[in-house]
């Protein structure tokens, strides 16, 4: 594969319970001292009250030095009630895994919280993500590919209206009993033109790291994209794919089986021992093998 950044590629075995769904992955960057940690605490705060109100922020607290950026946003498709106990547990666990970082993020199926002492507000960012993808292989894969591609085009379309506020999804029919599923979204900070952007470069990307695959998700900074054979937005289908639910990572059916694969990068910079100065994080996973 050939891309612009390093990459670290991990081979997972995800045998798991999604009800108690913990974070994605999360990356925390450069310390801090103690009047920008209690800055956080009080931007966090403000973050847990004002986001479910309408799914999005993007806010500041402090002045000057200690002055902290943040933003949160739920999945476009998700309830108030999930998207209150998405945020308030994304807040809890950022703090806890990155407690001494003025550069801080992380992803859940639902949410995305970040906070940093630079202003990011507005500015895309392709620069950090993770993504996933199922290491199954489709069928036929010229008549996914082509589906994928038109569907992908679809809602991608959908995203830059305004009045969808970033988000697209969609479903289209490959045969009599397999459906696709897909949706996108952008961090509602940005403009519709960079929002066009973000979901271009993600999307891109099934092409050149996940061919073929029957699922795979993307998550940057700034925009988020994903597609696969069973439904994971809501309103939920009253009948999925049966026969891809005992394979298939699905989170809505409260349980986690399959091989997946783990694509991590934080700029140009590997993670984990290859860079001291990122810390990332997979949650929930038992590696196996790399």
């Amino acid at each position: 594969m050939t891309l612009n950044y390093k990459i670290l590629l991990f081979l997972s075995l995800c045998i798991c319970n999604a009800e108690s769904a913990g974070p994605l992955g999360q990356l925390c960057n450069f310390g801090s001292g103690s009047q920008i940690s209690a800055n956080i605490d009080r931007l966090l705060a403000e973050m847990v009250s004002k986001t479910p109100s309408n799914g999005f922020i993007a806010t500041s607290y402090g002045k000057n030095q200690y002055r902290v950026f943040g933003l949160a946003q739920c999945r476009g498709d998700v309830s108030t009630t999930d998207c209150s106990s998405c945020i308030q547990d994304a807040a809890k666990q950022i703090r806890q895994r990155c407690p001494n970082q003025v550069d801080a993020r992380i992803w859940y199926d639902f949410c995305f919280l970040r906070y940093n002492t630079i202003n990011f507000i507005g500015e895309i960012d392709t620069y950090n993500g993770l993504i996933y993808g199922n290491v199954e292989y489709v069928s036929d894969p010229d008549t996914f590919n082509k589906e994928l591609e038109t569907l992908s085009d679809q809602i991608r379309a959908q995203a830059v209206e305004t009045r969808n506020e970033g988000l697209g999804k969609g479903k289209t029919k490959l045969s009599t009993f397999v459906t696709l599923y897909a949706l996108v979204q952008c961090t509602r900070d940005l403009a519709l033109v960079d929002c066009a952007q973000c979901l271009a470069i993600a999307a891109g990307n099934f092409e050149k790291i996940f061919k073929n695959r029957t699922g795979c998700r993307i998550l940057y900074s700034s925009c988020y994209v994903r597609y696969a054979l069973y439904p994971f937005f809501f309103p939920l289908d009253s009948k999925p794919n049966d026969t891809l639910a005992d394979t298939d990572w699905n989170e809505l059916e409260h349980y986690e089986m399959g091989l997946e694969l783990y694509l991590v990068w934080a700029g140009p910079y590997l993670s984990f021992a290859l860079c001291s100065n990122y810390n990332w994080s997979i949650n929930n996973r038992s590696m196996v093998g790399l």
